[in-house]
């Protein structure tokens, strides 16, 4: 979105082409993968700016997701909610209910929180995006990126420092043994670099 910007009007032109050419459309992420059990989902405030700084706004997001997935029968297996985005690790067993989903969860934060700012008719969420989990391998390395997510930006020194995380859940139920061993057999790596530079 934000090298979108940066292009001269022939290059856009070019570039809309190429994603129109490609079953893309013109400007939101494509979907294109829609029938496998597991993605990896992520929405961002839109141009990444903080609306979810106070830990309030990240646990009324992270409580309506849960209360939206489990009405449309989706699974969160992993989430971490942080201060301009949050990444969720579901099953899915109908692709296509993700929209609506989210439009019951972005559109009341969003009537909220630009009363709560007086900052009427502000734009807050960008669309999401998904990945498709392709493998056990590929699946326990999302959980990892997922939770060392706020570590990443800069937010905590130690993943169980962040609250609206699925770490604790998992240390609750699993053990620290379990998930040093997970992150030990699934490092990261260079898993999602590039991803927030948009």
């Amino acid at each position: 979105m934000y090298e979108y910007r940066k292009l001269s009007p022939e290059q856009r032109t070019e570039l809309i082409e190429e994603r129109l050419a490609r079953g893309h459309p013109p400007h939101s992420p494509p979907h294109p993968v829609r029938d496998q059990p597991f993605y990896l989902l992520t929405a961002t405030c839109y141009e990444h700016i903080c609306h979810m700084q106070a830990q309030c706004r990240r646990q009324r997001v992270l409580d309506a997701l849960f209360e939206q997935f489990i009405t449309g029968g989706i699974e969160i297996r992993a989430w971490a909610i942080l201060p301009n985005h949050y990444h969720l690790l579901v099953h899915v067993t109908d692709f296509d209910a993700l929209g609506g989903i989210f439009r019951m969860v972005h559109g009341p934060a969003s009537r909220q929180w630009n009363l709560e700012d007086t900052a009427s008719g502000r734009r807050v969420w960008y669309r999401f995006s998904d990945r498709a989990i392709r493998s056990e391998r590929h699946y326990y390395t999302t959980l990892n990126y997922i939770h060392y997510n706020p570590v990443k930006h800069g937010w905590v020194e130690s993943p169980y420092d962040w609250a609206e995380s699925s770490v604790h859940w998992y240390l609750e139920h699993h053990g620290r043994e379990w998930l040093r061993d997970l992150w030990t057999r699934y490092p990261v790596r260079n898993y999602g670099r590039g991803w927030d530079d948009f």
